[in-house]
């Protein structure tokens, strides 16, 4: 284990332009909380919606803070992940049975290190920080726009979000515990 690193000062950061990208009910997904004293520790499902806050204090040569055009990787990648999937978690115990409904072609999996809206979107937060932006649009728009809200919203009533900013210089590659 590393060394955890202790942020003094996150305090949140307003950007002078900002602009979200929304998709809503897009990903119909089934999962369970294992761990739950409830009934969502039974496999249930949802139509997840999911959406992005980009800011930023500089625009681009058009005048966007981001190009929604641009973001078809992002809906891709979404979906490869989350239609029609069944979501697990990597330390779910019944994780053979799983895998078997994957391999009789009944289920198809997507294992992650958290389930929930929280877990969902701290990862989404990091990976389009960190991956996303950097990869697809390049270090220069990676310098100038950050993705500083995720909201992963299950029913209109349950909702969570992870937020961060550049300047509390998170490692966006450590898997929480």
């Amino acid at each position: 284990m590393g060394t955890k690193i202790v942020f003094n000062d996150m305090r949140s950061r307003t950007y002078k332009y900002n602009s979200t990208k929304e998709y809503i009910d897009k990903f119909p997904c089934a999962y369970r909380q294992y761990k739950a004293d409830s009934h969502c520790n039974v496999i249930h499902g949802y139509s997840f919606s999911m959406k992005f806050f980009f800011g930023t204090d500089h625009l681009d040569v058009r005048n966007w803070v981001v190009d929604y055009g641009g973001l078809g990787e992002l809906k891709s990648f979404l979906d490869e992940q989350f239609d029609h999937t069944l979501l697990v978690a990597e330390d779910e115990p019944e994780m053979d049975l799983y895998k078997q409904l994957e391999k009789a072609g009944i289920a198809k999996l997507t294992v992650l290190p958290k389930l929930g809206c929280e877990g969902m979107s701290d990862q989404l937060y990091k990976w389009i920080n960190g991956v996303f932006i950097p990869d697809m649009w390049g270090p220069g728009e990676a310098k100038r726009v950050w993705c500083y809200r995720v909201e992963v919203r299950e029913t209109q009533n349950n909702m969570a979000w992870r937020e961060g900013h550049r300047e509390w210089n998170e490692d966006l590659f450590e898997v929480d515990e």
